[in-house]
Formats: structure tokens, sequence, C-alpha cells
């Protein structure tokens, strides 16, 4: 398709050689960066660190590393972003880096749990928060019961939070089928409201919220435990866990490189400015936590304090420093508040990850169908409805933890497979325009290739339950790979790059 000027929604765009629109500017791919990194995670994952490191110089320390590594990882992409502003993020970098095979793994492994699973465990924490003010909504109250999931152990039922969150699914998706610009604006829409509420729990955290009590437990001795032996980096290491699963989708606006105005610019620079101001957002929410509860607690305590971040209610941290500030009214202020982060959170999800699944096709490595544009909206519809279809599946075979937990390995292992490939694509095609090249190359993606691979072998060690299932999953897409080429190539479907 020549280029040529296109209106969708009444917003003006420039349509590329896809099909694809371009209809994001620079505020719109920052809120996408935002927007898929702030769901629910920094209200409550800093609870199990805090269990883990048993201090409060720890829990900073494995925040500090986390925005380490997102912000040089960021930086890194921004180049591979500039170089290859094409539909598809991820997907493009690894299979030019490395061959098709690569990218497809990654392509399969998103639509079965990185981006699928994501989006129906953020769709589960929305409707376990709306039961927060509607009791009805609950994960005891089951509307259909099938049977028990093989292998799991764990019932296959439909209930009235997973089917919230199915609905939170189809309207988000619908959302996103009426375009390009109808998806950014309720992305922009969410994102100020959710980065407004951290932005405030923060404030209120530092203000009024300080406590003399926690101050003098947590400051007096800050590093206590920490002794910086072999040991303690690798508790450091594992406790990475929650902290990069809250961190983690700030790649997903690559794979809107094809929909973005000027995308050698503004790419990755959304990546810098919308790491940048989360993680220090993150940061200062750890801080506030530990000026409003002690660190230490007991599971059994009757009151806020007692408890601690380590044992706050339901590990629902924000919410406890929500309760010390405006009493029991808080709690209600911080679930309305991660309502909206995590429907906002998962606009992003669903707007990016169907494009990779789009990418695929357009190669021959998947179904054809989902390489379709609408021709109204010029959006991938079909690859939005597949995905939705089965995300919804998903919300009914586990919990917000059982789904999430085993992705970080397979999300690390790609982000390390990505980052080498800078290293890779500076040999292969030394020539290519580059109008953006990675920040501190090569000292810092490096260090993040050292550190990421340390913590990738710490928790294939001691947490095997969660990640031995991601491995499989990522091995199980190379046959897969091979029938699907063959029959690209042979079955006269669409020849595979």
């Amino acid at each position: 398709m020549a280029e040529g000027t296109k209106t969708l929604n009444g917003a003006a765009g420039t349509a590329n050689e896809t099909g694809l629109v371009k209809g994001l500017g620079l505020l719109d791919a920052t809120m996408i960066v935002i927007g898929s990194m702030i769901g629910s995670g920094i209200f409550i994952v800093s609870a199990d660190i805090a269990r883990q490191v048993n201090s409060p110089g720890g829990l900073l320390l494995v925040w500090l590393l986390t925005a380490f590594l997102t912000i040089v990882g960021a930086l890194s992409y921004g180049e591979l972003a500039a170089m290859m502003p094409k539909a598809g993020g991820m997907y493009v970098y690894l299979r030019e880096a490395y061959s098709p095979l690569f990218g497809f793994l990654y392509g399969w492994t998103v639509f079965l749990v990185i981006g699928s699973a994501t989006i129906a465990a953020v769709a589960i924490a929305f409707a376990k928060f709306t039961g927060v003010f509607f009791g009805v909504i609950a994960d005891s109250n089951v509307l259909v019961h099938v049977g028990t999931i093989p292998f799991l152990n764990r019932p296959f039922q439909l209930t009235t939070q997973n089917l919230l969150a199915i609905i939170s699914i189809a309207l988000l998706t619908w959302v996103n089928c009426r375009g390009i610009r109808m998806g950014a604006i309720v992305q922009n829409l969410f994102t100020f409201a959710k980065t407004a509420a951290v932005v405030g729990l923060v404030a209120l955290g530092l203000t009024v919220g300080r406590n003399a009590e926690a101050l003098r437990v947590n400051f007096t001795d800050l590093w206590r435990n920490v002794d910086w032996s072999f040991q303690t980096l690798t508790v450091l290491a594992v406790a990475m866990v929650g902290s990069l699963f809250a961190s983690f989708a700030w790649e997903n606006v690559t794979f809107t490189a094809g929909e973005t105005r000027n995308p050698r610019r503004n790419v990755p620079l959304s990546l810098f400015l919308g790491t940048g101001a989360v993680m220090l957002l993150y940061l200062l929410a750890n801080v506030v936590y530990l000026t409003s509860l002690p660190l230490e607690g007991s599971a059994g305590a009757a009151t806020v304090i007692g408890r601690g971040i380590q044992f706050a209610a339901e590990d629902r941290v924000g919410a406890a420093v929500g309760e010390m500030v405006f009493g029991p009214i808080g709690a209600y202020l911080m679930a309305a508040a991660i309502m909206v982060s995590t429907f906002g959170c998962n606009n992003g999800l669903i707007l990016s990850y169907a494009r990779v699944s789009f990418a695929m096709a357009r190669d021959g490595l998947f179904f054809s169908r989902l390489g379709e544009l609408n021709p109204k909206t010029h959006s991938p519809n079909a690859a939005l409805v597949l995905q939705a279809i089965w995300a919804s599946f998903l919300t009914l075979t586990g919990t917000y933890t059982e789904l999430l937990d085993y992705i970080i390995f397979a999300v690390l292992l790609f982000y390390v497979l990505t980052i080498a490939g800078l290293f890779l694509l500076r040999r292969k095609q030394p020539n290519a325009e580059r109008p953006y090249r990675a920040f501190g190359y090569p000292v810092l993606p490096l260090l993040y290739i050292v550190i990421s691979v340390f913590v990738e072998v710490c928790i294939l060690v001691y947490k095997p339950r969660y990640t031995w299932p991601g491995v499989i999953i990522v091995l199980l897409g190379v046959p897969v790979y091979f029938l699907w080429h063959h029959r690209a190539v042979w079955g006269g479907d669409r020849t595979a790059k």
C-alpha cells in the first residue's frame, strides 16, 4: 500500500505499507509504556520481597537493581526500535538478530503465557478489588463448576470474579477493535488517573503518613541481615521476581512501532521517559512503605502497624498505607485506585500484545487470518479477538499469583536474548541506519546480561516450580515452528521469511 494520509476515528494518521495507521504520537507512546508497567504489582509485591530479604535496605536495593535493569534494558531496546521501526517489536528484533525460529519462540510464548496470561491475571486483579465494593464478586461465589484441571489439581469453574474479569477483557478488546486512536485515548485517560494515584500515595505517605515508630525501626539499622555474602546476593536475586513482574511490559510500545509517528525518535524517547518515570515512582513508593510501616510484623497482629510491611493483609501494602493515612476508608480508596490501575494496564497489554500475533501471521508463522486488518479501523481485529478468547479461558484456570509466578523466567530470558542480539546486529549489520545508539554500550548492556543471567539461574534453582513450566512452553515451540514453517513453505499459505 502506498503511503498516504488516512483518517481514523476522526484523527489523522499515516498508513504504511502494512496498512497500519500511524496514529500514535510521543505522548501516546509514553502512556503505553507507563500504562503497561503500572498495574497492581507496586501495591502488593513489596510484602513478599520484605519477607525474603528481611532488611529495609535490602528491600530498597531490590527495587534499585530492578530500576537499573529496567532503564538499561529500555535504553538498549531504543537502538533496536529506532533501527527497525516495525510492528511486532521484540519478535522482529529476535528474528533479525538470530533467525525466524527465535522470533517465533518469542511470539509463541507471548501468545500462550507472557501476553495472554498476564492479561488474564490483571483482569482477575481488577475483579478482585472490585469485590471490595461489591461482595457478590468473589472467587468463592461459583456459578458453574466443570471439574478439575488435570495436573494442576485445581477446580475448573466460572465464578463471579472471573466472569467480571472476562467481561473487562471483552470490553477492552472491543475498544481496541475500534482503532488505534480509540485504544490510545482510553490508555491516556487511565494512565493519567493511575499515575496520579501512585503520586498521591507517595505525596501523602511522605507527609501525612510518616510514622515515628516506623522511621525509628526501619532506618536505625537500615542494612540489618545483609552481610553481602553470595547467599545474600542469591536471596536478593530470587526476591527480584516480584519487582521484575511489577516493572515488566515496558517493551510493549515497540509492538506498536508500525503505528507510531516518527518511530525512530518517538519509540526510543518514550521508552526512556516512561521507564524512568515509573521506576522513580516505584522507588519513592517503597520509601513511603518504610516511613509509614515497620518492615517486620506479625501475621496474627490485629493492627496495621503490628502486621508491618511483611504481613500486610493479603500483601496489600499500598492499602495498609492508605489505612494508616485515612483510617478504614483508606482501604476503599486504595481499592478504587488499583481498579483504575489494573483496568488501564490491561488496555495497554491488550493493545500491544495482539501486534505480535499480527507480525507473526504476516511472516506466515501463525494463522494467516491474524495478519489481516479491519478495512475501516485499520486494527488487527482477528488477532485481538483470538487473544481475548485465550486470555478469557486462562482466567478460569488459575488465580492471580498462579498465573504470574511462572512467567518471569521466560520474560527475562527473552530480554537477555534481545539485548544480546544488540551485539550481534552491531556485527552483522554495521552499516544499518541507527538514529539512536544504546547509552553506555557495550558496558551497560553487558552488565544487564550478567545480572539477568545470575537472576535466571537463581530462580531456576530456588523456584523450580515456577520456572520449569516456562522453559517447557518455550521449548515446545521448536517443533511447532518447524511444522508451521513446513506448512507455510509447502502448503502455499504464505512464504516464511
